[in-house]
């Protein structure tokens, strides 16, 4: 018998998808890993997993503790889960743009949710540093920390990289990713480096993020004026991302990202998020600039459910100026059920 021991048993070892569509366009392998197939929904169940473990191993969390994260929604909903397994309390600080979809899984996931307004990261009352104080106010509490909590990017190295190279046979010419934490590009791109050096690791960045001038000119500079996409793109180098092998970064607007979505659910079966467009679009980028007969690997970081109202609504689309991105579904004629209704 093969059984996982519960939630926390069963993150990890997700499979990887070849993306048909694009791999034909570009006479390449573009291959997605597909993370939106952990229990929680997403590739931030690993992080989640291994920072709870390594608090634990530690003894900064003790039984009956509490988890306490600012986040943009998926690391709060993988440690809501990892906390229901666990028996800990959990309480997420969140920026109050996020879907709503986020907020609602959150708390019928049983956390204890708050959302503060938006302001830079330099600012005090950034979600990040008010989960910091929370935490700090609150006896038996931990800051989970997952931009700087280096348990993030050790958990890519030692998991989801390895998966990737042995899924691959080691067949693997370039890895393409976004950033939020940083955890996943760092930890993958360190491992995947270190078999073998020249597979080239490219950041995706949106607009708004300050990590492509970073990695193009060594300087901190926003590019753009801001995304629709969540959780993904930062003005500093956090902890999990610095010192991580990256060879390039490719500037990725919002029209490619909102198409790359729809062509991956009429295409391909996908409904995922954002995060998962602007990847895949970046990799059909690298694919183009390698040539034919390269393997690019990517990452399917989360499903489409959370993004309804906003990703998934014409009227919001229409409203950011990005319905005409939007690929149309195949033109197939409409049935009526007047010839199989009883009168």
């Amino acid at each position: 018998m093969r059984v996982a021991p519960g939630f926390i048993g069963a993150i990890g070892n997700t499979p990887l998808l070849r993306l048909r569509s694009v791999s034909e366009e570009t006479s390449c392998e573009i291959l997605g890993k597909a993370e939106f197939m952990n229990p929680g929904g997403s590739v931030k169940d690993r992080a989640a997993s291994a920072i709870v473990a390594a608090a634990e191993l530690s003894g900064a969390l003790r039984p009956g503790g509490t988890v306490v994260e600012g986040t943009a929604g998926n690391t709060g909903i993988g440690l809501a889960h990892v906390c229901n397994a666990r028996g800990y309390r959990c309480v997420i600080v969140m920026p109050d743009n996020q879907s709503q979809e986020k907020y609602r899984l959150l708390e019928m996931l049983g956390a204890e949710v708050h959302k503060v307004p938006v302001v830079p990261y330099s600012n005090p009352n950034q979600y990040q540093k008010v989960a910091q104080r929370l935490a700090a106010s609150l006896a038996g509490a931990i800051w989970s920390n997952q931009f700087d909590n280096t348990a993030n990017r050790e958990a890519h190295l030692r998991t989801t990289g390895p998966e990737i190279w042995q899924q691959t046979d080691g067949k693997v010419d370039a890895f393409v990713a976004a950033s939020g934490t940083g955890g996943t590009f760092a930890g993958v791109s360190e491992f995947l480096k270190s078999r073998r050096k020249t597979v080239r690791c490219v950041l995706a960045d949106p607009p708004g993020s300050s990590l492509y001038a970073w990695v193009r000119s060594g300087t901190l500079a926003a590019t753009g004026s801001g995304s629709v996409t969540e959780g993904i793109g930062i003005g500093r180098v956090t902890a999990n991302l610095e010192g991580a092998p990256v060879d390039d970064a490719l500037h990725i607007e919002d029209g490619d990202t909102v198409r790359s979505v729809y062509r991956l659910l009429h295409e391909e079966g996908l409904f995922l998020g954002a995060t998962s467009g602007i990847n895949v679009a970046a990799a059909v980028r690298v694919a183009r600039e390698l040539g034919a007969g390269h393997t690019i690997v990517t990452v399917l970081c989360d499903g489409g459910g959370k993004y309804q109202s906003r990703l998934f609504n014409p009227e919001w689309l229409q409203q950011k100026g990005l319905a005409g991105y939007v690929a149309a579904p195949p033109a197939r004629p409409r049935l009526t059920l007047e010839s199989v209704m009883r009168a």
